[in-house]
């Protein structure tokens, strides 16, 4: 039986992923096994206006496509295209809706919504153990495509770039990268337990995030002084992809800075409140480097996972799945990194 691949040279192919920063981090393997085993292909991609800096410096991508709020202003440019096929990575009807529109051949990969519902709704885990990028490369079995198990990819540009001598003088040594926020409040480590962190680590800390998790780092800040440098909503998100891949460690919830450090190869503490790694985006890493990436969640809750997104307080008030984190564990490994 011939693909259609096979079939069909293929010339252009249209990778859909609308949103958000850390799912679409998640596609860049697809990306780079689609151009380097396709070799003449062009590789277009789709999302949203506020993702186009995430993908724009891929080298293996031609051209991204960006649209707003509405996607109809966008659907002309893309008929004009003339695609061969079509990489649906968000099936969701706005993806649906460009691939009736255009009208051409189309993959997408198993979204598993009924046995995430099961995990969160019942506790039921029937969740396959397999991460979603692999659950990605289903989408891309017609046309031959293979992982090539080198993992994510993230791309800096060069007027992107941090200079360490940018950071205060004390953390020009070396620093830990801490994410102090996350879309929703249920993932982010308090306040209070991220100033415990910090006070018994062995580097300075820099404070990660968006410019909605500047007042809880400034809180931060406030109780620790010099220790830490607050750059929440300071830097855009490839600069602060360049404080990343500086930094010796990189703690984490789960959240798109956690798959940025995945790409960048950094050793990651990532912890998990509400969500579990069973749903599959835990930090993905090339085979060689899976022992730098280190899960920390309280087990036995029987309240998680509350939900396969988050909320903005938990539903059962005592957030037990943060507030019962093992920090002295948390502080011995990333101070082993830190000395080694």
């Amino acid at each position: 039986m011939f693909t259609f691949a096979e079939k069909h040279p293929l010339n252009k192919i249209l990778v859909i992923r609308f949103s958000s920063i850390g799912d679409i981090v998640l596609t860049t393997p697809i990306l780079r096994c689609l151009k380097l085993q396709q070799k003449e292909v062009e590789i277009h991609f789709l999302t949203k206006c506020m993702n186009f800096s995430l993908i724009n410096n891929n080298p293996y991508v031609y051209k991204v496509h960006c649209f707003k709020e509405n996607l109809k202003e966008i659907l002309p440019e893309l008929k004009a295209e003339k695609f061969d096929c079509i990489v649906d990575l968000h099936g969701n009807i706005r993806s649906w809706q460009v691939k009736k529109y255009l009208r051409i051949p189309s993959s997408t990969f198993p979204k598993l919504n009924i046995k995430k519902w099961m995990l969160v709704k019942i506790k039921c885990d029937l969740m396959p153990d397999i991460h979603v990028v692999d659950r990605y490369f289903k989408a891309t079995e017609t046309l031959n495509i293979k992982n090539d198990g080198l993992g994510l990819d993230y791309f800096i540009p060069e007027e992107d770039q941090i200079s360490i001598t940018d950071l205060p003088m004390n953390f020009h040594e070396g620093y830990v990268c801490m994410v102090v926020g996350s879309k929703h409040a249920t993932k982010q480590l308090p306040t209070e337990k991220i100033v415990e962190l910090c006070k018994l680590l062995d580097k300075p800390v820099v404070l990660l995030g968006d410019i909605n998790d500047r007042k809880k780092a400034i809180d931060i800040e406030n109780i620790l002084g010099h220790y830490v440098y607050n750059a929440c909503g300071v830097f855009n998100i490839n600069q602060s992809a360049s404080i990343i891949n500086q930094s010796s460690v990189v703690i984490t919830p789960d959240t798109g800075l956690m798959h940025i450090a995945s790409a960048l190869k950094k050793p990651i503490i990532s912890i998990w409140g509400n969500t579990v790694p069973q749903l599959g985006m835990y930090p993905y890493m090339p085979d060689n480097l899976k022992t730098i990436a280190h899960i920390f969640e309280v087990k036995g809750l029987s309240c998680r996972p509350c939900s396969k997104l988050g909320y903005s307080a938990c539903p059962k008030k005592h957030f037990n799945c943060m507030n019962q984190q093992d920090l002295q564990a948390i502080v011995l490994l990333v101070n082993q990194y830190l000395n080694s």
